[in-house]
């Protein structure tokens, strides 16, 4: 590992530790909704979360002129990360995530880096599927089904369950779609503009929605559990896509390559639940699933800069200044 790590440039190593802790946050996400989720309905919930985060960014973005001209000079990125990213992706995972078991879900939703591979590959030419990337995507999903069976277990039940199935999977197609085009188009926009104002539009769409489509209660009395749980989904949200889309604009970075590293979300996730629920234990599954995503993980990303570095030593022709 020491070795692996002497082998990656800073601008790799700074890209990788980003990654990490932006997926270690997003983790959390998941048992804290559900308890939001036990106040709230969740298109609501979803809409008052997002409309903090847009606000919560606000004032760490540029001045408003430039702030107006950046939207202006880039509208149609904006307009469309709000669409996909926020506003389509969030009303059908948590729609989806209502219908199907969480175990099965969480394979889906764990399914985003093989959905991103497919739609960087189309809409960028210069990504390519290789055999590295290939052959982790696959021990990533194999990793996720041990790690989802090995906590819940995979049940089939109701016919409806299909529904939440095709949403998330739409919900997957969503995001990845926005990915690939803040990396491929947002090369002159703020990633802090953009995130403050996809998320604050699309919360604010969202939650005004919610009273027409839910029955959101009239004068609800939530307990403090419900705030904090509120503002930390929140603030992590502001966080995460702000840092998402700085790493989605560096030059260097392939949009499947950084979303690899989302397979780690559910690893994550399985281990804060040992932590916060009570009753939820570690087994040999699951601790399986954990090391098989690891593993994969460090070789692909240790092959890539042993890759990158042979490229640096080969030594420059004859004719090169």
């Amino acid at each position: 590992m020491q070795s692996y790590l002497f082998q990656m440039t800073d601008r790799h190593a700074n890209t990788i530790i980003w990654a990490i802790i932006t997926c270690l946050m997003w983790s959390t996400a998941y048992p804290f909704i559900k308890v939001g989720l036990q106040y709230s309905t969740p298109v609501h919930f979803a809409g008052t979360r997002f409309l903090l985060s847009g606000l919560m960014i606000l004032p760490f973005t540029v001045r408003p002129r430039e702030y107006v001209r950046m939207l202006i000079e880039n509208r149609s990125l904006a307009i469309w990360v709000t669409l996909l990213q926020v506003f389509i992706n969030y009303i059908l995972f948590y729609l989806g995530m209502d219908r199907v078991p969480g175990a099965l879900g969480a394979v889906i939703v764990g399914s985003q880096p093989f959905v991103t591979a497919i739609a960087s590959r189309i809409m960028i030419k210069e990504e390519r599927f290789t055999r590295a990337k290939v052959t982790t995507i696959i021990l990533g999903l194999a990793g996720i089904v041990l790690v989802s069976a090995g906590r819940q277990g995979f049940q089939f039940g109701l016919p409806g369950e299909m529904l939440g199935i095709i949403m998330i999977f739409v919900a997957n197609i969503s995001t990845a779609t926005s990915n690939v085009l803040v990396s491929k188009n947002g090369k002159n926009m703020n990633p802090l503009v953009l995130s403050s104002f996809s998320l604050f539009v699309g919360g604010a769409v969202m939650f005004l929605l919610s009273f027409g489509i839910e029955d959101v209660p009239g004068k609800p009395d939530f307990p403090l559990r419900y705030w904090m749980v509120l503002i930390w989904l929140s603030f992590m949200s502001a966080f995460t896509f702000s840092r998402w889309y700085v790493l989605l604009k560096r030059p260097e970075v392939k949009v499947s390559e950084l979303n690899l590293w989302k397979f780690i979300i559910p690893v994550f996730g399985a281990i804060l639940s040992w932590i916060i629920v009570p009753g939820e234990n570690a087994d040999w599954v699951t601790i399986a699933g954990m090391v098989i995503i690891s593993v994969s993980l460090i070789w692909f990303f240790g092959f890539t800069a042993r890759r990158e570095r042979k490229v640096e030593e080969v030594p420059a022709g004859p004719m090169a200044k």
